[in-house]
């Protein structure tokens, strides 16, 4: 098997979608050999944020000289961006291999009258075992949805991370901040570790849960605090204070007032690592936060005109982004490139992102959920502002590119399916 056959190999598996529970990839983990027994992980779920703090985290135990992997969902612009160990994806040969060494054990599986596993739950394992297999030191590992019957909840982690809790993906998870909490608590293990960054009721349904399964928890907002020192487009310095010691000038490379917020829970994370051995120097944290990068997430692709990536696929990150808009572009004009998925709270996003546009033209992320643009367009019509549906990414962003003088600035924004493919386009553009 090569890494095409691979892939579309996996690819076949959406036919069985996406469902929550554990019982099929315990299963098919059990005949792989457990290798999630052998991952040393920091777990991190969370509503917003989660993706950011993986990658500070990942950041961080490299820069302390730990061999590290990291695990993400879903991928940018390329498979192999969902897993790697260091600054390395992994390999295309390596990801061949290990599907090719799954694939009879979930045909024994089947034939033992088991369900068919899902295409999360098949990658998922197959990172347990290229972690296991490479010996990783320690693993930031994310959650895909949810957390309690999320795949990547097979593992004993060392510390589990909550951010934050808004609404999303409520079909599944919930139709209230505490119902949704819950889920995402079921990552806390036993007598462990937990850091969150919820507020509220969602909070308290966390600390409730901690309680319950006798874990230590962190909160920050209250045991650990921070403080912004500056905030610029070119990057950002912040104090943090934890109950073990205080980290003054931290220099973020990741835009946006709330990653002040997912610095202080990553540094929480990785100082809770102690407990379990793990020691991590301020020297370290110092070095991973400024190294640490995620790609699509307020990410700045070009300047003249200013050119924005970023991910914001609900409520809560449209909320984020809007504020961060009217820090870095204060009296540009913004030309919005948007699409959504069909799953989404579309017009609540809308409520917080349209009224910063001048024009926005909308387009069809690369998923067969995508919310059809015309729709899209007429609920943006219904804001009063004008819209251009463009079925092809590449060309709504050129459209928007076209519009926008020098002085003003285009975002490309909604689905990580069309941020993705937006990068990708803009990339080879240059």
């Amino acid at each position: 098997m090569d890494y095409k056959e691979a892939l579309d190999y996996l690819h076949s598996l959406y036919r069985f979608g996406s469902r929550l529970g554990l019982e099929r990839v315990t299963r098919l983990l059990e005949l792989a050999g457990r290798p999630q027994d052998q991952v040393r992980a920091v777990h991190i779920a969370g509503t917003n944020g989660k993706g950011s703090v993986t990658s500070m985290v990942a950041s961080i135990l490299q820069a302390a000289g730990y061999r590290t992997g990291m695990y993400i969902s879903p991928y940018l612009e390329r498979f192999t961006e969902r897993a790697g160990i260091g600054n390395e994806e992994i390999p295309k040969d390596t990801v061949a291999r290990l599907v090719g060494q799954l694939i009879p054990l979930i045909e024994r599986m089947v034939a033992e009258g088991h369900e068919h596993p899902t295409e999360f739950e098949v990658v998922t394992a197959m990172a347990f075992l290229y972690f296991a297999q490479e010996k990783t030191d320690l693993v930031a590992l994310e959650v895909g949805l949810g957390g309690r019957f999320d795949a990547t909840n097979t593992v004993n982690s060392l510390v589990s991370v909550i951010t934050n809790i808004s609404f999303d993906h409520m079909e599944r998870l919930g139709n209230t901040l505490p119902q949704i909490a819950y889920e995402k608590a079921g990552i806390i293990k036993e007598r462990g570790v937990v850091v969150t960054g919820a507020t509220g009721a969602a909070l308290d349904v966390i600390a409730g849960v901690a309680r319950e399964k006798g874990a230590q928890i962190t909160i920050v907002g209250r045991d650990v605090t921070w403080e912004e020192v500056s905030s610029a487009h070119t990057g950002q310095v912040i104090n943090v204070r934890t109950q073990r010691r205080e980290y003054l000038g931290l220099e973020l490379s990741l835009l946006g007032r709330h990653q002040q917020a997912n610095a202080a829970t990553a540094v929480a994370a990785v100082e809770c690592l102690a407990l379990a051995g793990y020691q991590v120097s301020p020297r370290a944290i110092f070095a991973g936060l400024k190294a640490a990068a995620w790609p699509g997430r307020l990410e700045i692709m070009r300047r003249d005109p200013l050119v924005i990536l970023d991910g914001a696929h609900n409520a809560d990150g449209a909320r984020v982004l809007a504020l961060a808009l009217r820090d870095v572009i204060p009296h540009q004009r913004l030309f919005l490139v948007l699409g959504l998925l069909g799953d989404k709270c579309s017009r609540d996003i809308l409520a917080e992102l349209v009224p910063l546009a001048t024009e926005v033209v909308v387009t069809r992320p690369l998923s067969p959920r995508a919310l059809p643009p015309e729709r899209l367009a007429e609920e943006v019509a219904v804001l009063g502002c004008p819209a251009v549906v463009e079925e092809d990414i590449g060309r709504a962003v050129d459209v928007a590119l076209s519009r926008a003088g020098r002085a003003d600035a285009v975002c490309v924004a909604g689905s990580l399916y069309l941020v993705g493919h937006a990068r990708s386009h803009l990339k080879r553009g240059r």
